[in-house]
């Protein structure tokens, strides 16, 4: 019986993260390149597209504290329909003119991003194998975010145009639609809900407050090295994708090639999950951690040293920063599952995922002011930097553990 509702439960989620995945990465793809042109300047471009990850942070909490009174359906409903009122919000900016608005519409896209990222812990509520399962749904994300980028600024561009909007609407009214679409299958169908089947929903006065659950976290070693490479993976990808639209466009390539670009590097995140997952499972999802840092370093040492008016080394970079976030995320998630159990969990996995969004809003914020006062290769040669630090930490930990035995 719990085998057959878990596999309902993936196929349920499956099918969301499809539209759901397309209208995040639509939007985002487009924030940028939107608000530098309502603003006039890179720096307030790249404030505009960090506004999706200051939202995944800043809902992260209060969708955590909802799910573990409510369940997962209504938590990540209510994500969703939040991620479809910042779309409406990010049109009229675009329709209008109005830079000021596209923020707080960018920042409601961020409350979908975190629904997004609650669904792979909804995935693992009741599997055997947290990282086969999250790594399962991550990898239906591919289909929507890869494809979402192509169509913002593709079809949907043209069908603005033919409307008679602004070229830079079209993405955010397919992602309202794409949103709304997402809502409606999981009010449908993530029934019955997994944490209420698995005994981690109770009243909401019975929960400590989710900020009592920064402390153990931390302290917990298993714990901090697990957040530690998802913030690490985060900020690297955040960091690094935010300004590359600009970088490329500054070197005179079309937007369907940024487009290309920036699907090119979602696959890296996405498609390959499936088997990340499975060695996580295997090998251990600390070896998954570390190795993913090598990957986030080669991959923004690639980026770095790619010339404005050329592609392929952010095409390559982008692919496996891509890969790395995606071994950083999968590993660090099943590590959370495997060390916080019982009716507490859901708030450590609030408190990490809010942890990784909010670094991931910050990389967002510095990027656009690092390429603003210098350079793109700059900020990829810092980006390299930061992911090496979760090899490092199992590289020191492992050396320790050697030591103690001699």
């Amino acid at each position: 019986m719990r085998d057959r509702l878990q596999r309902r439960t993936l196929r349920t989620l499956m099918a969301v993260l499809v539209p759901a995945g397309a209208a995040m990465s639509g939007a985002y793809s487009s924030a940028a390149i939107l608000g530098e042109e309502l603003s006039g300047s890179e720096t307030l471009g790249g404030i505009a597209a960090s506004g999706l990850t200051v939202g995944s942070a800043l809902f992260a909490v209060p969708l955590a504290k909802f799910m573990s009174a409510r369940g997962r359906r209504p938590g990540i409903a209510v994500g969703y329909l939040t991620g479809l009122c910042g779309a409406v919000l990010c049109l009229i900016a675009a329709l209008a003119g109005w830079y000021l608005l596209l923020i707080p519409g960018m920042v409601g896209v961020g409350g979908g991003h975190a629904a997004n990222l609650a669904a792979r812990f909804a995935a693992a509520d009741l599997a055997p194998e947290a990282g086969r399962a999250i790594g399962t749904l991550v990898w239906a994300s591919t289909f929507g975010a890869v494809v979402g980028p192509t169509l913002s600024f593709g079809p949907a561009k043209s069908g603005a145009e033919g409307l008679g909007m602004a070229e830079l609407a079209g993405p955010y009214l397919l992602s309202a639609l794409l949103f709304l679409v997402a809502m409606a299958l999981v009010v449908r169908f993530l029934h019955p809900d997994p944490l209420v089947v698995a005994g981690g929903v109770g009243q909401m006065e019975d929960r400590p407050p989710l900020r009592a659950f920064f402390g153990p976290l931390f302290k917990n070693p298993a714990g901090r090295l697990a957040v530690v490479g998802m913030m690490s993976c985060h900020v690297v990808m955040v960091g690094v994708m935010t300004m590359t639209p600009l970088h490329l466009r500054d070197g005179g390539h079309e937007l369907e090639l940024i487009g290309f670009v920036i699907s090119l590097h979602i696959i890296g995140m996405y498609a390959l999950s499936p088997l990340v997952g499975r060695f996580s499972d295997r090998f251990g999802p600390r070896r998954l951690v570390a190795f993913g840092g090598i990957l986030l370093v080669v991959g923004s040492e690639l980026a770095a040293h790619n010339q404005v008016g050329e592609s392929f080394g952010v095409f390559a970079g982008l692919f496996l920063i891509g890969l790395g976030w995606s071994c950083g995320l999968i590993a660090g998630s099943a590590l959370l599952v495997e060390t916080f159990s019982g009716p507490d969990r859901v708030g450590f996995q609030g408190m990490a995922d809010m942890c990784m969004t909010a670094a991931g809003g910050v990389a967002g914020v510095i990027s656009g002011l690092i390429v603003a006062v210098s350079s793109f290769h700059v900020l990829s040669h810092g980006a390299m930097v930061l992911g090496a630090v979760p090899t490092l930490m199992v590289a020191v930990r492992a050396l320790s553990s050697r030591e103690r035995k001699d």
